[in-house]
């Protein structure tokens, strides 16, 4: 006789997060149906008259649910969306295959597209949003959205960069905020700077602020006095560190060299990493600028360090850059912190015979690494995968985080068999 599987304390945690999930559907779904019935009633009494009967729409669920009326609004505008526009992912949350959360990152980040690529980018979304956490679910759909828009990177970057401004936001006990609004990746080379400087002076003997504290401090000085004379010796030199991938073919295209045929697919757009897709443009000056912009052409290269083996514990230089490179992210579950500002960890632990190499390192946070050589999890890297890293949990729960890209692998035609070589 079959015995039904008794679920553990996880199994019940998602039971309740699925019954949540269809719940918000059903909320969904009543609150749009309670707006068209009180928008019917208003059908041809003028425009005025539906403008104030939205506004009562809104009173009445804000009064009803307890909530302010800006929340109401917000709902009744996703309702919408999901019931109208995006009912793929309304079947998704019914199911309990997507939370709410998903659904509001969706409707927000869709809406903002041109209508006539929503219908595309949605159907795609969804199925983004049933595999992926919150985090990797945004940046993902980002990027989505960023190279289906690409043909129209360059001209929308323009206009924007002429909107570049600077702002201070009063704030309360005497403080405030300085806004910088500007490409966003001359703002991350900024942050990027100023962090590995403030690190230098944060590990100084007798220092007592926190690094966001120096971090804060070392821009003030920096903007006030114009110069680095305030700042250690040791932390001086410090530049700024952007990783730019550009498909080799954007480059080429329109440098006298050949387009892509009529019909075929554009090259995917540059990314930078931590930032996502940037215009070509600025990915042309940025690969033509000095050495602080490390290049990473997505075509053959020769001289990458796969391995060192047991020879060093550190990686070199250039296996590091790969391994952050192929990564984009912390590759634990969920994660979002760039792969840049994590520990390259061993799978396989160095004591325990592990390898400095591509197939057994892996960028991991802090936090997330301590984890890992500290907790009950199981970590390694799949063979043959590619990068990807499979997480297994106390409780034999089985998670895997894929790169953000894959390092690339070239076969030559075997002698006779009438191929020319990839390449």
């Amino acid at each position: 006789m079959f015995v039904p599987p008794v679920p553990d304390a996880v199994d019940l945690v998602l039971e309740t997060a699925t019954i949540m999930s269809v719940l918000a559907a059903q909320r969904y779904a009543r609150v749009d149906a309670m707006r068209r019935e009180l928008l019917a009633e208003a059908v041809g009494r003028g425009a005025g008259v539906l403008e104030i009967v939205e506004r009562s729409i809104r009173l009445e669920l804000a009064s009803a649910m307890r909530v302010t009326e800006y929340a109401a609004g917000r709902l009744i505008v996703q309702a919408e969306a999901l019931m109208r526009r995006y009912p793929h992912a309304w079947d998704s949350l019914a199911g309990g295959r997507m939370t709410e959360k998903h659904v509001e990152i969706l409707v927000d980040l869709v809406d903002a597209v041109a209508p006539e690529l929503r219908e595309s980018i949605a159907a795609s979304a969804v199925a983004l949003a049933e595999t992926e956490s919150v985090g990797a679910f945004r940046r993902g759909l980002r990027d989505l959205i960023a190279r289906t828009e690409a043909k129209t990177l360059d001209e929308r970057h323009a206009a924007a960069v002429r909107n570049r401004h600077v702002a201070v936001d009063q704030g309360a006990d005497g403080m405030g905020t300085l806004l910088l609004h500007h490409p966003i990746v001359e703002l991350h080379a900024i942050y990027g700077r100023i962090t590995a400087m403030a690190k230098v002076i944060a590990h100084r003997e007798g220092e007592t602020r926190t690094l966001d504290q120096v971090r804060a401090d070392l821009a003030a000085d920096l903007l006030v006095d114009g110069s680095t004379d305030c700042v250690p010796t040791a932390a001086r030199g410090i530049r700024a560190q952007v990783v730019v991938t550009v498909p080799v073919l954007s480059l080429l295209e329109g440098d006298g060299r050949p387009a892509l045929s009529h019909g075929a697919a554009p090259a995917d757009p540059p990314v930078v990493e931590g930032v996502g897709p940037i215009p070509l443009e600025t990915a042309r000056r940025l690969c033509g600028g000095d050495a602080k912009w490390m290049r990473v052409l997505t075509h053959p290269e020769t001289g990458i360090v796969l391995s060192v083996g047991r020879e060093r514990y550190t990686p070199p230089a250039a296996l590091r850059r790969l391994v952050t490179w192929r990564a984009d992210r912390c590759m634990a579950p969920g994660c979002g912190m760039p792969a840049s500002r994590c520990d390259v960890d061993h799978q396989i632990r160095w004591v325990d015979r592990g390898e400095t190499s591509l197939d057994n390192n892996a960028p991991l946070c802090r936090g997330h690494h301590l984890l890992k050589d500290n907790g009950d999890w199981v970590v390694r890297q799949i063979a043959g995968s590619g990068g990807a890293i499979e997480w297994l949990s106390p409780t034999k729960r089985r998670y895997v985080v894929q790169p953000e890209r894959r390092v690339p692998v070239f076969v030559t035609a075997a002698a006779g068999d009438g191929r020319p070589p990839p390449f």
